[in-house]
């Protein structure tokens, strides 16, 4: 990461130990973005904020913020008032837990950024990295960016052979989690042992080490040859699109699992004869270790 620009510098904060870092973004969305045009001159179209009440255009500079309390009505709150309320500001990285990695559920993670040594730093640095990866915990801490506090987990990533770093992913707070009891009661069932076998004799034939380079977004993919036929002249034939099955009357659960069982053991011969894609054997089992966006974030 040394070609890479930091996006914010400050320190973590260990105990009494200060240690200067870089951070850097670890995670680049890659999303097909499109501009709204008008249909018959093809310009770009500009978003204007538009008063219901007379229909005339509000200028940036007359508009306020308002927090509906009832249906039509706001309070009005000044940002001068909300200033009252930022957090400190303050270039720390405060650790102030350590947890078990396992006892955080990947819903809690937002965002993920790589901490690297600031100048005369890598000492310190490396003594927090060696500690953490010693203990095999994750530091929970919290940080302010932008003028919002975010609660953060701070833990160790990279390959063992030197290549390690420091990785912090934000974390939604407990309360922004929403509770599965309000999900209602959800319908429950029971399933015999022989169901139960066949699911677990698939989900082995499955397991396989995680490739990320193995997954791609199909539809991204098909979007960008899309445009890139038109762009070049080609024309363009539309396909009729499938449609999915609408829901009714559920399967033959033991028939789907033996059918699914059934082709996940003909995809395995084949990969077993001609050798599994990215060098991994398809009954390979997981490493078992779980992390942040390992989904994610999850993945965070």
């Amino acid at each position: 990461m040394a070609g890479a620009r930091a996006i914010w510098s400050g320190s973590i904060s260990f105990g009494l130990v200060n240690i200067p870092v870089k951070m850097h973004t670890a995670v680049r969305e890659d999303r097909i973005n499109f501009h709204m045009l008008h249909d018959q001159d093809k310009v770009r179209l500009q978003r204007k904020m538009v008063c219901p009440e007379d229909g005339k255009d509000v200028h940036p500079e007359h508009t306020v913020k308002g927090y509906e309390i009832a249906k039509g009505q706001y309070v009005i709150v000044q940002q001068a008032e909300l200033q009252g309320c930022a957090p400190e500001k303050t270039r720390s990285i405060e650790i102030t837990d350590f947890v078990e990695l396992s006892q955080i559920d990947p819903i809690y993670f937002d965002r993920a950024y790589y901490l690297t040594p600031a100048e005369h730093a890598a000492k310190p640095y490396r003594l927090l990295l060696e500690a953490m990866k010693r203990s095999g915990r994750v530091g929970i801490a919290r940080i302010v960016m932008h003028d919002k506090e975010y609660l953060a987990a701070l833990r160790t990533l990279g390959d063992g052979n030197g290549g390690d770093v420091l990785c912090l992913s934000t974390m939604h707070f407990g309360n922004e989690i929403v509770p599965l009891d309000q999900l209602g009661d959800l319908p429950t069932a029971t399933v015999g042992e022989k169901e139960l076998k066949a699911a677990d004799q698939l989900i082995q034939s499955l397991l396989t080490d995680f490739d990320p380079a193995k997954y791609h977004d199909e539809y991204k993919g098909c979007v960008m040859s899309l445009i890139e036929k038109k762009a070049n002249g080609e024309q363009i034939v539309i396909e009729q699109a499938t449609h999915p099955r609408t829901a009714g009357k559920a399967p033959d659960l033991m028939a789907a699992l033996q059918a699914s069982l059934a082709k996940a053991k003909a995809a395995s011969g084949v990969k077993s004869n001609g050798h599994a894609r990215n060098g991994h054997s398809v009954t390979a089992g997981a490493n078992g270790q779980g992390h942040p966006h390992g989904r994610r974030k999850k993945s965070a």
